[in-house]
C-alpha cells in the first residue's frame, strides 16, 4: 500500500519542495514503516549549534533571572524533541480531512491527556517557580471564531504551523522563513486593528471547566473528550481506508535518542512533559505567535515609529514585554530556544539543510499562509500551540472551540493548496 504523500503526480520535487509541503522532509508522522538510515552526523553544524546554544542562555541570563533562563532551556528542548518527533500539527489536521488519516490527531490525543493530567496537578497546587502558575483562559467570540478559521487555511496554504515554521527554520529549511516573515507581517497587522476587534466586536466570555467543575471533574471530562476522538478517528479509518503515513529517516538502536525519527506518541508524551515544565518554571504555559508582534514591533521602533503609542502596546502586559529587552520575553525565548534546539537535532540526524531556490507560487503561499496565521494567532489569543494545546491543556472551552473551526478553515485551506503548487494527500485506492 503506497504512503500519505504531499509528492505532486508530475515527476520528483525538490527537497525544498518536499520540505514546504508538509509531510514528506517535515512533518512525516512516525507511524508509517522505517526504510532508510540517517545520515551521518554534521558535526560542524551541531558545535555551531552547541556555542549558539550557549551564547543564548548566557544571553539570557544577562537581562532576565534564572527562571526565565530555565524556559529558555525548555524552548532548546522543544526544538529538539519537534525535529527528532517531526510532531505535526499542519500535516496531521490535512492527513485527516483528506484522506481519514487519523494517526497524528491520535498522538495529539496522548499528548492532550499526558498534559492535562500534570497542568491539573501545577494549576491545583499554586506553585510555580516564577509565581502562581495560571493557564491560558480565552473569551469564545467572534474574534476567537474569525482569528482560528484564518488560522486553519494559513497552516495548509503556507505549509506549516507555528510551532512548524520555527523548527522548519531551524533545521535549516530556509524557504520557511518566508512562513515567518509572513507571521510577522499579519501579526503586525492585529496590532495597528487592535481597537477594532477588542472595543467593537463581541469578544464573548471565558469558559474555565477547572472553576466550573474543580480539577478533577475537568479533568474526567477533558479525557472522555479525548477519548471519544480517539475513538471517532478509528471509525473515520475504517470507513476511509486511509494509505499509512512515511516515516523519516532514522538511526537504529540507542543512537535513535540523537539522531533518530521517534515515533510520535514519544514525542507527544516529551512536548506534555515540557509543557507542563515551562508552566512549574514560567508560571504559564507554552506559547509561539505572540513573540512575532513584539518582533516586528521592535523592528518598526528602530526606523523611529512609536509603537509604544498604539492600542495593542497599552495594555500593562504588553506594555512590559516592548520596553524590556527581546531576551527577557519568555515567549521569544521559548521561539529562540525551539529554532536552536532544531538545529542541533537536525545537524546531528545529518539533516540540516539550506535552500537556496523556491517556486515562486510556493513562496507566495508561505508568505500569504504565515500573514493569515500570524493575523489569526492574535485575533484568537494563540495558535495551534497558544490556544489548542496549552488552552486544552489548561481546560479552557476556547482551545477546543478553536480546534473545531481551524478545522473548518484546514478544509478550506486544503482546497487552496493546488492554487499555489501544492499537493494533497491522496485516498489509498487511488495511489499506485
Amino acid at each position: 500500500m503506497s504512503v500519505v504523500s504531499d509528492e505532486p503526480s508530475t515527476g520528483r520535487p525538490s527537497a525544498l519542495v518536499r520540505a514546504l509541503r508538509g509531510i514528506p522532509a517535515r512533518e512525516r508522522s512516525a507511524f508509517g514503516p522505517q526504510d532508510r538510515a540517517a545520515k551521518p552526523p554534521q558535526w560542524r553544524v551541531v558545535a555551531i549549534g552547541l556555542v549558539l546554544a550557549v551564547l543564548f542562555l548566557i544571553g539570557v541570563g544577562t537581562v532576565a533571572p534564572a527562571t526565565m533562563v530555565g524556559t529558555a532551556a525548555l524552548g532548546l528542548a522543544l526544538g529538539f524533541t519537534l525535529f527528532h518527533s517531526r510532531f505535526g500539527f499542519t500535516s496531521g489536521w490535512r492527513q485527516l480531512v483528506a484522506v481519514g488519516q487519523g494517526a497524528a490527531i491520535r498522538a495529539h490525543m496522548i499528548m492532550l491527556g499526558t498534559a492535562s493530567v500534570l497542568f491539573a496537578v501545577i494549576l491545583s497546587s499554586g506553585f510555580a517557580l516564577a509565581g502562581e502558575p495560571s493557564g491560558y483562559v480565552n473569551p469564545i467570540g467572534i474574534p476567537l471564531v474569525v482569528g482560528a478559521f484564518l488560522f486553519g487555511v494559513g497552516m495548509q496554504v503556507g505549509g506549516s504551523c507555528a510551532s512548524g515554521t520555527l523548527f522548519a527554520v531551524g533545521s535549516g529549511q530556509s524557504a520557511i522563513v518566508l512562513t515567518l516573515f509572513g507571521f510577522v507581517v499579519g501579526s503586525m497587522f492585529a496590532v495597528f486593528t487592535h481597537t477594532f476587534w477588542t472595543e467593537t466586536v463581541p469578544r464573548g466570555a471565558s469558559v474555565d471547566l477547572a472553576a466550573l467543575l474543580g480539577y478533577p471533574g475537568a479533568l474526567a471530562v477533558t479525557l472522555l473528550a479525548l477519548s471519544a476522538i480517539t475513538v471517532g478517528t478509528w471509525v473515520v479509518a475504517r470507513r476511509r481506508t486511509p494509505p499509512p503515513v512515511e516515516r523519516p529517516p532514522s538511526a537504529r538502536g540507542i543512537a535513535r535518542v540523537l539522531r533518530g525519527s521517534w515515533p510520535m506518541w514519544v514525542g507527544a508524551l516529551v512536548l506534555a512533559g515540557l509543557n507542563a515544565a515551562v508552566l512549574f518554571v514560567s508560571a504559564a504555559p507554552w506559547g509561539v505567535t505572540s513573540a512575532f508582534a513584539l518582533w516586528g514591533s521592535k523592528f518598526l521602533e528602530l526606523f523611529g515609529a512609536d509603537m509604544a503609542g498604539t492600542a495593542y502596546w497599552q495594555v500593562p502586559a504588553n506594555a512590559e514585554a516592548l520596553a524590556n529587552p527581546v531576551l527577557a520575553d519568555r515567549i521569544s525565548n521559548l521561539d529562540v530556544g525551539i529554532m536552536i534546539g532544531a538545529l542541533i537535532a537536525s545537524a546531528a540526524g545529518g539533516a540540516f539543510v539550506l535552500h537556496k531556490r523556491v517556486p515562486w507560487k510556493l513562496a507566495l503561499g508561505a508568505v500569504l499562509g504565515g500573514i493569515a496565521m500570524g493575523y489569526g494567532a492574535r485575533l484568537a489569543g494563540g495558535c495551534n500551540i497558544g490556544a489548542y494545546f496549552s488552552g486544552i491543556a489548561s481546560f479552557s472551552l476556547h482551545g477546543w472551540a478553536w480546534a473545531v473551526v481551524a478545522l473548518g478553515g484546514t478544509w478550506v485551506g486544503l482546497r487552496l493548496r493546488p492554487l499555489f503548487g501544492m499537493a494533497n494527500p491522496k485516498p489509498a485506492d487511488s495511489l499506485c
